[in-house]
């Protein structure tokens, strides 16, 4: 006996549970449930320094309505990834590594009552400041009363230097070296050069030691290393690392495997070849500022992350930059003081103060690539420990700093610490605190 098929000699009580319930053709589908809606007070994208102590600086003061997203799979951002000394000084004022300093920051946003959401990634931000998540768990949107971006800098990847020779096994950014030394337990090669020389260079040249490779150059372009000498000539020492100043890296040699790089003198364009089985690119840092540039937030075009006031908000109502995606790249002390520096602002704003105040925008002059922040109020907050941040583009040992409104000077200061490329240079806010509202741009020059 043969069975009548469904929709031919079958009669519609005969049609199984799953035929009756298909669509006729060209009917429309029944639209999408829409994902969970969450509402925190404040949400922090980034759980980095500066993320984390924001948390958990408003988490103490809101009641825990805190929530802090992060797509790694712990919170802590690059310092977790980091085992040598070096963090801490200026936030905490003790010695850590960097993987103790993380789960302090951490710790204490816990413990202040912040939600922290890790494996979480933000994939968007309306201009309202809704946030669009994946997760594990499933997607859901964030509408907050506040949103903090912490999402960082990067590096950009190798293929965007000028290095012909392609990219063979071999050739890492500072992150995926740590990503493979640090949590992943694996081998790299036996001799490396490391392309930069501020602290992220320095944090790769002691992640190759702990993995057994010897770094026998660091190579940066700069007229000096972009970490102050209490740093570099104990790492010179312990690392047995050369550092070639005023040299940069024009090929990579090798076919399956790196086997050596080809680094010129810029001063002199004399070149020479260095055996090397490993190459890591430490330098040349560009803002995380995807979700900015999609809510259509204001980006500085310098810094090219938000462009922020001296409170740390951006052009957009309720949305706040803060660490590295605003100006890269700082130390994870100073990111995380920025962090700080954010919170009261943050909860002025939900309070309904602290909006609607006049700035003067600030613009690199002389010698300067960018200034952060961008913009302040004569008579308002000041950034972050009284200090605009910049990033000189020449050695200075002893800088003599003015400002500049409307072709007069209005500040000028000296400083005792030298400004060198590589590294973030501080400038006391009082050179442009008697700005004229009314007058237009400050310029800051370094000479």
């Amino acid at each position: 006996m043969t069975m009548p098929s469904a929709g031919v000699g079958a009669e519609a009580g005969d049609l199984p549970a799953a035929a009756s319930e298909v669509l006729p053709y060209g009917a429309p589908e029944p639209p999408p449930e829409p994902p969970p809606l969450r509402t925190p007070a404040v949400a922090v994208v980034g759980a980095g320094p500066s993320g984390l102590r924001a948390a958990a600086g408003l988490a103490a003061v809101l009641g825990g309505d805190v929530l802090v997203l992060d797509r790694g799979e712990e919170p802590g951002g690059v310092p977790r990834l980091c085992l040598h000394l070096g963090f801490g000084i200026r936030d905490l004022h003790r010695f850590y590594s960097g993987a103790v300093y993380a789960e302090i920051l951490a710790s204490r946003a816990a413990k202040a009552g912040a939600q922290l959401v890790t494996r979480a990634t933000v994939s968007g931000m309306s201009p309202d400041g809704v946030l669009r998540v994946a997760s594990p768990t499933g997607p859901f949107d964030v509408a907050a009363r506040a949103t903090i971006l912490a999402t960082g800098a990067r590096e950009r990847q190798s293929a965007a230097w000028w290095a012909p020779g392609g990219r063979p096994v071999g050739v890492y950014t500072t992150e995926e070296l740590l990503e493979t030394v640090q949590v992943q337990h694996l081998r790299v090669g036996a001799r490396a050069v490391i392309v930069g020389a501020d602290m992220a260079g320095w944090a790769a040249a002691c992640a190759l030691k702990q993995a057994g490779c010897r770094t026998v150059l660091m190579t940066t372009a700069y007229p000096a290393p972009g970490v102050s000498r209490l740093i570099s000539a104990p790492g010179k020492r312990w690392l047995g690392t050369l550092v070639s100043t005023c040299t940069r890296l024009t090929r990579v040699l090798g076919d399956g495997r790196v086997r050596a790089v080809e680094v010129q003198d810029v001063r002199h364009g004399i070149k020479g070849i260095v055996e090397c089985d490993t190459v890591v690119f430490a330098s040349d840092w560009i803002p995380e500022r995807g979700l900015a540039q999609g809510a259509g937030v204001a980006l500085d075009p310098h810094t090219l992350g938000p462009a922020v006031d001296a409170g740390l908000r951006t052009d957009h109502d309720g949305i706040f930059a803060i660490g590295d995606v605003a100006h890269p790249v700082d130390t994870a002390d100073g990111a995380s003081l920025d962090g700080a520096h954010v919170a009261p602002q943050v909860i002025q704003y939900l309070q309904g103060h602290g909006a609607g105040v006049g700035t003067v925008p600030i613009v690199p002059g002389r010698w300067l690539a960018w200034v952060s922040p961008s913009r302040f109020a004569p008579h308002g907050v000041a950034p972050s420990r009284g200090l605009v941040s910049a990033w000189p583009t020449r050695l200075f040992r002893r800088p003599q700093i003015t400002a500049v409104q409307n072709g007069h000077e209005i500040g000028h200061a000296t400083s005792r610490c030298p400004a060198a490329p590589g590294r973030v240079f501080r400038i006391p806010f009082s050179v442009v605190r008697a700005a004229d509202r009314e007058g237009g741009p400050v310029t800051i020059e370094v000479d």
